[in-house]
């Protein structure tokens, strides 16, 4: 957590409940993913603010956070996607009861030495259709099998990760994957296994139908990022609700006239006299650089530019149509740089596409600043 600035950020629960029932409309088990301290908005506080939906099932990535969730009270299943790494991972699956995606055969075979001593464990099984990063191929299910055949072991879910659900025309893709999935499905139903399968995520949730098997995988949707933004699809995420706002201070307010320049490097030049205001916030606190001359931001409701490049600690933006008659900016005034009341909020998706970035990492990078829950 930064703690040497003035940011804060604020994090909306309702919006998150909301988000969440958006998808128990789709499916009665939803698994909310709260990897990475939920995306930025805190894993304790989502969680708990969460339970009383009748979350049954979290997700986070590593096994060591699924460990805090369980130490912070949690005692929901806790599904580690990442699954254990190292031997003290190993140990945390049975002291916490954390249910962990094994992916690969070093992996499996150490659990399964590992729990003739610890006795039995409840495991979940990844398996890789087509993004090409962790989980065992199809064609290996008959080893997963033999190995799991007389262990300690039970695999109770099996995963996979659509790659490109949120891109229209992808559709045969996501066939594609989901059909190499089902013959998983039925392999180990074959060996006797009876198992969740879960393939959708955020965006496969919403567009296929198909996809959403025993369970399904909520992640970006329910902070309030539309996966579909900005293609024939956004409609399908038209109720979701941003759950963060991010604010800092207005430090200075100056003139700044015509023919001059601002910020390190001049890279703007006034051209015509104005007035700027110097906003607390630079890439020391994970906004990103840029956004020089590039971004914007919130205040009083009314969107404002920014002018020059964006400092360590500080970024000025052009405040001159704000300084009419009966309006004005002043030090201690907030700015949003995301978020924000009325119509011209700054969305998640907005300042991505200024960042040259993604909703994901916008969420991730600013959540690291000290927050407050609404």
């Amino acid at each position: 957590m930064i703690e040497y600035n003035k940011l804060r950020v604020r994090v909306h629960l309702d919006n998150l409940r909301h988000n969440y029932r958006t998808y128990t409309r789709l499916h009665d088990r939803v698994i909310p993913v709260i990897k990475s301290d939920a995306y930025g908005h805190g894993l304790l506080e989502v969680s708990r603010a969460l339970e009383s939906e009748g979350v049954d099932t979290f997700a986070v990535g590593f096994v060591h956070e699924a460990a805090a969730l369980r130490q912070g009270g949690c005692d929901k299943r806790i599904l580690a996607l990442l699954g254990p790494i190292d031997a003290a991972d190993d140990a945390l699956l049975w002291e916490h009861e954390i249910l962990a995606a094994v992916s690969h055969f070093d992996q499996l075979r150490r659990l399964v030495a590992t729990a003739e001593t610890n006795g039995p464990l409840a495991i979940g099984l990844k398996f890789d259709t087509g993004m090409r990063r962790l989980g065992f191929l199809p064609e290996e299910l008959p080893q997963v099998i033999e190995i799991l055949s007389g262990s300690k072991l039970t695999p109770v879910m099996i995963s996979s990760h659509l790659a490109s659900a949120d891109t229209p025309g992808r559709e045969v893709d996501v066939e594609g994957q989901h059909a190499q999935f089902q013959t998983v499905i039925d392999g180990l139903a074959e060996a006797g296994f009876e198992v969740e399968a879960n393939l959708a995520n955020s965006a496969g949730a919403l567009a296929f139908e198909q996809c959403r098997l025993s369970s399904l995988r909520q992640g970006i949707t329910l902070y309030g990022g539309n996966p579909f933004c900005g293609t024939s699809l956004e409609a399908l995420g038209r109720e979701l609700k941003p759950a963060m706002d991010v604010v800092a201070p207005v430090m200075q307010v100056h003139p700044l006239k015509k023919g001059e320049s601002i910020s390190y490097g001049w890279t703007y030049t006034a051209e015509a006299d104005s007035v700027v205001a110097v906003i607390g916030v630079g890439y020391a606190d994970n906004y990103s650089r840029s956004l020089s001359n590039t971004g914007e931001m919130l205040i009083h409701g009314t969107r404002v530019p920014i002018r020059g490049r964006v400092c360590m600690q500080m970024t000025a933006v052009d405040v001159t149509a704000l300084m009419g008659e009966g309006k004005g900016v002043a030090p201690g005034d907030e700015a949003y740089l995301l978020g924000g009341p009325g119509p011209e909020t700054i969305t998640p998706e907005e300042m991505a596409g200024w960042w040259g970035s993604i909703s994901y990492e916008v969420f991730c990078l600013l959540g690291m600043n000290q927050r407050e829950y609404i």
